[in-house]
């Protein structure tokens, strides 16, 4: 099939290539020319392990293109799909649908023969009936389904969680419309996916309740972490002790310096905006938004505890600044609110990330960015892992006792036994589990 995707951000970059890999005809769209440019020359935007490659195999195959031609795109689809950005609205929280609207009207105007329109981009309920008004608006005989197809994509793994998903979401009425959405996903029906189809709707609302029942797991171990600090419990044995029951699952239950990203806060907050419109308020929702941006604020607070109650003048090495590993992303990234606190609490940071210093200069002053780890740590007074890369669980304890002035690390991630961290002479902080003095602190450590 030919497939229009209509913005090259992550979700529209990631799924116009594997929809390539599918065998389709796919032309990712964008107004950005020298995004456009880059990607016609094999850079990528964003870092995403395996991306370059698979665009690369797809370009070369013919199945992947590029353009700032949205109108050549969108006459040739036979699915056209809205992969725009919808950013929280400044004041409100909820999704700012104003580049979903522009492109809806532009794919209107360039329609030729049926085409099934998609949104891919995260959308509050009811937003798909009014892309179809905006495209009846500007074209009242064009022939034309709308449908929603919510993606489900985790930065570091999306190549994967597209090409084997939990499961496929599709919101249409219209039963030629589902045949086009069954004909793009038809590869997945050899694996045996669950392919849902549902009211556009309800293929809406599902993705904001997905994001938002994992942000309030992550929400909950978190409270339970600071339950279990007070009560000297271990939160790992506790998430594996409830985890293990199936009704509630493992996944989501790590604790840590709370959920960030492109998509948990961002959708928390256009759910709670969505449910007071519609007099159905969401308080277990609007408590997990407000419980998560504190819990953000409180890790600076910790490191500070962890350097005996004042960073002022000393050095902190800061390992990982992006919201997660396996990605640049920065955005709402714990690190957006621990490091200046840090800063506002007279401390100077050296941080490194394998993959996220260059949006996060944007975003972050007066940062000493360094080279590698122990760079970072080399006469810092601790050290604090906020982001959780491969390459910060095998660190040399001995070299960093020696590189940092004192022993001292406040691991957010939990990546490191107390125990070990405790007889390498370390005054280890964590998330959740009891604190052991470093040996030879004597009893009254």
């Amino acid at each position: 099939m030919d497939v229009a995707m209509i913005g090259t951000g992550y979700v529209g970059l990631v799924s116009g290539a594997c929809f390539s890999e599918f065998g389709h005809q796919v032309v990712c769209v964008d107004k950005d020319e020298s995004k456009i440019a880059a990607l016609r020359e094999g850079r990528m935007p964003i870092y995403e392990p395996g991306l370059d490659a698979l665009v690369e195999r797809n370009v070369r195959a013919g199945r992947l293109r590029f353009t700032t031609d949205l109108a050549a795109a969108v006459g040739q689809a036979d699915a056209v799909f809205i992969a725009v950005g919808t950013p929280s609205r400044r004041g409100d929280g909820e999704a700012d649908l104003s580049y979903v609207f522009a492109a809806a009207e532009e794919i209107g105007r360039a329609l030729a023969g049926y085409t099934v329109v998609v949104t891919k981009s995260t959308v509050p309920v009811g937003t798909g009936r009014q892309v179809e008004k905006v495209i009846r608006g500007v074209r009242p005989d064009a022939a034309f389904d709308v449908a929603s197809n919510p993606e489900f994509l985790r930065e570091g793994s999306a190549i994967e969680d597209f090409m084997r998903p939990d499961r496929v979401v599709a919101g249409t009425s219209a039963e030629r419309a589902r045949e086009v959405m069954r004909e793009l996903y038809r590869p997945l029906f050899l694996i045996e996916t669950p392919v849902l189809f549902t009211s556009l709707e309800t293929s809406e609302l599902i993705k904001y309740a997905a994001n938002t029942f994992l942000a309030t797991k992550i929400t909950f171990i978190n409270e339970m972490a600071d339950l279990c600090e007070k009560v000297g419990a271990d939160v790992h044995d506790v998430a594996r002790g409830i985890g293990l029951d199936g009704r509630i699952g493992r996944k989501f239950l790590h604790a840590g310096p709370g959920y960030g990203g492109s998509c948990f806060p961002k959708d928390t907050r256009a759910l709670v905006g969505t449910a007071e419109r519609f007099g159905a308020p969401c308080r277990i929702v609007e408590t997990v938004v407000a419980v998560n941006d504190a819990r953000k604020r409180q890790m600076a607070e910790k490191v500070v505890a962890a350097c005996g109650g004042s960073v002022k003048g000393c050095a902190i090495a800061v390992l990982g600044v992006t919201f997660k590993p396996n990605t640049d992303d920065m955005r709402e990234s714990p690190s957006l609110d621990i490091l200046p606190a840090l800063q506002a609490a007279g401390a100077t940071i050296r941080a490194f990330d394998p993959e996220g210093m260059t949006e996060a200069r944007k975003l972050l002053d007066n940062i000493q960015w360094c080279g590698d780890a122990y760079d970072a740590m080399t006469g810092a007074d601790a050290v604090v892992i906020v982001t959780e890369w491969n390459q910060f669980r095998a660190l040399s304890l001995e070299r960093m006792r020696k590189l940092l002035k004192r022993p001292v690390m406040v691991d957010l991630r939990n990546i490191y036994l107390p125990s070990e961290m405790a007889a390498a002479g370390f005054d280890y902080h964590c998330i959740g589990r009891p604190y052991l003095p470093p040996a030879g602190s004597g009893p009254s450590a």
